[in-house]
């Protein structure tokens, strides 16, 4: 709920000092420390370039991508017809945790999005634990996400000019490849962007999302004509449980809804833009997977949904009988992927620049250009090793564990409102959760939840990351924080 007004002080509650007086790891950063130094790098600042809607095409951009065009093959086995109750449930679990995301966004309106949450609220050490698992949910998604835009890039030049590229070039490694160029080749190409300013990447991200959204209504449009209603006869085969399992699925669909809350230092009026974005970007999204999977069961039967990664592709071909319009989705498919690693990208480099600023991690990802006004050591650094990273290296289980890195993160900002809450009841809020605190809870239960589901190696992985993340912390952040040496 949007809150224009502020609610009176309350002395029964604690108000910290205007600078963290916690010694150690548990030092917290002063909300309005965080906000006054917003957009501030090493040689230059920030630009404030962008509006509501350059925001929340931005968190569009690196929530609708691979998603949609692959998980249906996966989803519709496991709860028949009622995948869509499935998107319905999967939604709102992303929604309780959106909602946190919303009222500290507007709050406290910086780049380093759930990192800067939980330092203002619950100390240093949770911060860097927080950054940590953005570094994994960021970092490596983009890798991950390169790997998938080789595929289809292939399927749309098969479908041109009839010409692929090997599958040396082509595959990453472990699954026939050697070297995935293409993987690369979309990293770069979002590096270039980025590289160019805010304003300048938003404008061809906002373009990207247009087209994908295009090609979804599209798809959509077509497959309507083979709708048969009997394939909704037995709603639900396979019970409440199937349901249950397809929405834990279908949850990773709407993982970067939060990609908005990284530009607040360069929103042109961050603290009401920014709620809003994220509310938005989620309700859009939603509405296109709900609508997307209604018409895709109706189209085909779900018995038929085998596991199949270009689902959306034959439903088209199936309907029409011409192969050309599977083609059409393979751009739709290209250029989704292209505007998930641009925005994913993008995120990652404002939420190392906001921990460099504090310290924690070298200054070279603060440093500014002064005629962009980004970060182009860090967006260079950043891209090059995300584009390695796909190109050469096998994901496996460390690309299944940015979703629990991402859980992880989730969990920590429904725990930041509440503390918020409590300790600043004076802070001016531009959106407020409602029933708080129950619907941060729910959202922190479901989280817990859902990473109680992943299986142990992906557990394993996590813990590696973790405790490498702690070494680095004590061995360099820890002594360098701003909050431990502000002369430096």
């Amino acid at each position: 709920m949007l809150d224009h007004g502020a609610p009176p002080p309350s002395p029964a509650r604690p108000t910290p000092p205007p600078s963290g007086t916690a010694a150690g790891p548990m030092r917290r950063k002063p909300v309005e420390r965080l906000v006054e130094e917003g957009g501030q790098g090493e040689g230059g600042r920030l630009r404030r370039s962008l509006g509501l809607w350059q925001l929340t095409m931005i968190s569009i951009g690196a929530t609708l991508g691979t998603g949609i065009f692959v998980v249906l093959g996966e989803a519709v086995p496991d709860a028949g017809p009622a995948v869509t109750l499935s998107f319905v449930i999967a939604g709102l679990t992303a929604l309780f945790s959106a909602l946190s995301y919303a009222e500290l966004a507007g709050t406290i309106p910086v780049a380093g999005s759930s990192y800067s949450y939980a330092y203002a609220t619950m100390g240093e050490l949770v911060a860097w634990v927080c950054g940590w698992c953005l570094v994994l949910e960021y970092g490596v998604s983009v890798a991950a996400v390169a790997v998938g835009w080789g595929e289809y890039l292939n399927e749309l030049l098969d479908g041109t000019i009839g010409v692929t590229i090997p599958d040396a070039l082509s595959a990453p490694p472990g699954d026939g490849g050697i070297f995935n160029l293409p993987a690369l080749i979309v990293v770069l190409l979002a590096m270039v962007f980025l590289l160019g300013g805010a304003r300048e990447s938003a404008r061809a991200n906002t373009v990207m999302v247009a087209v994908k959204i295009a090609a979804l209504l599209l798809f959509c449009v077509i497959g309507v004509q083979g709708f048969r209603s009997g394939n909704y006869e037995n709603f639900m085969p396979l019970g409440m449980a199937g349901v249950s399992a397809a929405g834990a699925t279908l949850f990773f669909s709407y993982i970067g809804f939060d990609a908005a809350s990284t530009a607040g230092e360069e929103a042109k009026n961050a603290q009401r833009d920014l709620p809003r974005a994220i509310m938005l970007s989620l309700v859009i999204v939603t509405a296109l997977y709900v609508l997307v999977a209604a018409v895709a069961v109706g189209a085909r039967p779900w018995q038929k949904f085998d596991g199949s990664e270009a689902a959306l592709a034959g439903i088209m071909k199936d309907t029409t009988g011409d192969a050309f319009w599977g083609t059409v989705l393979a751009a739709g498919a290209v250029i989704a992927i292209a505007s998930v690693v641009l925005t994913v990208l993008y995120g990652q480099t404002r939420i190392l620049f906001a921990m460099s600023r504090d310290g924690l991690v070298p200054k070279v990802f603060s440093r500014v250009h002064p005629k962009t006004g980004t970060p182009r050591a860090n967006t260079v650094i950043v891209s090059l090793f995300c584009g390695v990273l796909a190109a050469a290296i096998p994901l496996g289980q460390l690309a299944d564990a940015t979703s629990i890195g991402t859980l992880f993160a989730f969990a920590l900002v429904n725990v930041a409102v509440v503390v918020l809450r409590w300790t600043r009841p004076d802070m001016p809020r531009t959106f407020r959760v409602p029933l708080s605190p129950v619907l941060p809870a729910l959202g922190l239960l479901f989280c817990l939840w859902m990473m109680g589901s992943l299986d142990a190696v992906t557990w394993v992985v996590f813990g590696v990351w973790m405790a490498a993340g702690l070494v680095f912390y004590f061995s360099y952040g820890y002594r360098r924080s701003r909050l431990a040496t502000p002369e430096k």
